[in-house]
């Protein structure tokens, strides 16, 4: 069996973990693995790589991707087939048997329809940092991400403290607030703003203002870059849109920043991770999750059960329909919102003893 693998939209910590779990499964049932350059562009292009165990054992550690990722949209046109008729000829004068596709929403949109309109052979897997990828508990990456927000913010809360300054840190996430939750309970945030929760800037304030004057001289604030508020709506750098429509995302640190300094009175700082969160090594945890839906979706492709998706549910890897997979976007769950908010609760009266 001849497999082809591709990588696309934004790059993730752990997907070199699950080329190198693929290629190493499809090699022990006597297969042969190529790569797609730089995601669907490359697909139709016919640009690829040849994958061999040799090359692909030691990349567990590195970040980012070996096959490079592309946002390129084989249906940006919906009325024009040419790019997807031309994928489809790629793979077949490379005479592959199945793609195995590793990526978000997007990607695995891709994928569906190729299964669904052209019964393509193609299995999907899971990534992204944002989290919000239905049919699955945890996509990896996501916590190499909110360990990187950790780390950063850690660094923030000393330079915080020594200019008695409150830190705005915009996190990525789109729509969903996983990352700015989850970064946020772990270094102890004063004030969380998510997509998913109506941000009330009155009570934030109380509670920067509150813990002042009860002697805590600097102040965290972790918003996410999908987060709304309510003067300005959502912010975004510019109009401009990629191949599958979104836009870009970005600004409400500084914004949030310039409010706070005025109700408060506190010199006030924002910080864009940005990338940042992106980069780098992955985590114990996603190189785990990475090599294990890497080895599944190796084993669906050799068992020709396509059109399907690996996902991680409970401590279990199983397999969804790409089509129920795709499509709808999970949102944080609000009983992690729920809990963080015992931390955000300010007394109007210091003298008051429960």
């Amino acid at each position: 069996m001849k497999v082809a693998l591709l990588t696309g939209g934004g790059d993730c910590p752990g997907l070199n973990p699950v080329i190198r779990a693929v290629v190493r499964t499809i090699h022990n049932a006597g297969g042969k693995s190529i790569g797609m350059l730089e995601g669907w562009r490359g697909a139709i292009e016919g640009n690829f790589t040849d994958l061999r165990v040799q090359d692909t054992d030691e990349i567990i550690a590195r970040g980012g991707t070996i096959l490079g990722s592309s946002r390129t949209n084989p249906y940006k046109d919906p009325d024009d087939p040419e790019l997807a008729d031309r994928l489809i000829k790629t793979f077949d004068e490379l005479d592959v048997d199945a793609l195995i596709a590793i990526g978000g929403d997007d990607t695995l949109g891709v994928a569906s329809r190729l299964y669904s309109e052209r019964k393509f052979p193609v299995v999907g897997v899971p990534k992204t940092i944002d989290n919000d990828l239905s049919c699955t508990d945890f996509t990896f990456g996501f916590d190499t991400s909110i360990n990187i927000v950790m780390e950063s913010v850690d660094r923030l809360r000393t330079t915080a403290e020594s200019h008695r300054r409150v830190m705005v840190i915009e996190t990525m996430g789109r729509h969903a607030g996983w990352i700015a939750c989850f970064a946020g309970i772990a270094t102890a945030a004063d004030f969380i703003l998510v997509p998913e929760v109506e941000v009330d800037i009155d009570e934030m304030c109380n509670i920067l203002k509150a813990r002042r004057a009860e002697g805590k001289s600097y102040g965290l604030i972790i918003a996410s870059e999908g987060a709304k508020l309510p003067q300005s709506g959502m912010v975004t750098q510019d109009a401009e849109v990629d191949d599958f429509g979104h836009v870009k995302l970005g600004g409400i640190g500084d914004n949030l920043a310039e409010v706070i300094e005025e109700r408060t009175g506190i010199e006030t700082r924002a910080v864009t991770l940005g990338h940042l969160q992106r980069g780098g090594p992955p985590s114990a945890y996603d190189r785990v999750l990475g090599t294990r839906l890497g080895i599944n979706a190796a084993r669906l492709v050799l068992n020709r059960q396509y059109g399907r998706m690996v996902a991680l549910r409970g401590m279990g890897i199983v397999d969804a329909p790409l089509s129920e997979a795709v499509g709808t976007l999970r949102t944080l769950d609000l009983e992690f919102m729920r809990e963080a908010g015992e931390f955000f609760k300010y007394d109007a009266d210091p003298n008051h003893t429960p």
